[in-house]
């Protein structure tokens, strides 16, 4: 699938996508680059070059990471005026909570909560100097809707990023820097294809079987599919653009109607 973009949506604009070498992260920096966006991003490892975009080698759940990363935005595009947080994923073992050791929980923390605020603490300041910034968390709708199979830490970190996001906007709203949060449902990445693996690791059984795991965790997906990561990445985009002006300290739920409640 894909989305059609207006060439000149954010021209002129410097866009920090964390963990944006694959996935979600991906098609966030795709989608910025097609509306004309100068980008950023970092990853562990090396990547293959993206044409138009910056990649620092770091990694962004250390804060030594977060501080390199940070430092070549301020330094080399002198600062930014978007900032999406789309790192984040699950590493962590099926099993249910008692296989969760302490490390186990203190990744999770460092890569769905900590590296977000880190690098929120070093960018945002130069938004609010200028009055005039967007900022976009990517949550998860197991901050709702935990899967207890594999991924209570990532649920509960996603729930802390939720609550979090929710609390800088009420001080950042008056100082001219918006922020939202995107909560995505099931999504197909490579990131999904790891986990269903780990749920076969650990049960047995086939890939598909896995798969029937985690739909009925959810209780399914009333359109019969998981969300391409170019749609997730859409919603970023309108969210950080001029159309989203009058849009602060909200979250948009984005999973095919897995959540059934109001």
């Amino acid at each position: 699938m894909t989305i059609k973009a207006d060439p000149t949506e954010f021209a002129g604009k410097r866009v920090l996508v964390s963990g944006g070498t694959k996935g979600l992260g991906r098609a966030t920096v795709d989608r910025f680059l097609a509306g004309g966006a100068a980008v950023i991003t970092a990853a562990r490892g090396s990547a293959e070059p993206i044409d138009g975009v910056e990649f620092v080698q770091a990694d962004l759940t250390t804060a030594e990471g977060g501080e390199i990363l940070a430092r070549a935005a301020l330094e080399d595009m002198g600062g930014v005026d978007i900032l999406a947080h789309v790192i984040g994923g699950s590493p962590s073992p099926g099993g249910g909570f008692v296989a969760l050791t302490d490390d186990h929980w203190l990744a999770e923390l460092n890569l769905n909560l900590l590296a977000t605020v880190r690098l929120d603490r070093l960018l945002i300041p130069q938004m609010v100097e200028r009055g005039t910034g967007r900022v976009v968390h990517v949550t998860s709708i197991q901050s709702v809707l935990p899967l207890p199979e594999a991924t209570t830490a990532y649920a509960s970190a996603k729930a802390a990023l939720r609550t979090y996001s929710k609390s800088i906007s009420k001080e950042l709203g008056p100082k001219g820097v918006r922020v939202n949060t995107v909560s995505p449902g099931w999504i197909m990445t490579e990131s999904s294809v790891d986990l269903l693996k780990r749920l076969q690791a650990a049960n047995g059984g086939t890939i598909e079987e896995a798969r029937q795991v985690v739909l009925d965790s959810l209780g399914g997906i009333p359109i019969g599919r998981a969300a391409e990561p170019c749609e997730v990445a859409d919603l970023i985009a309108y969210l950080a653009s001029d159309r989203a002006a009058a849009i602060h300290g909200a979250e948009f739920v984005i999973d095919g109607g897995t959540i059934r409640t109001v």
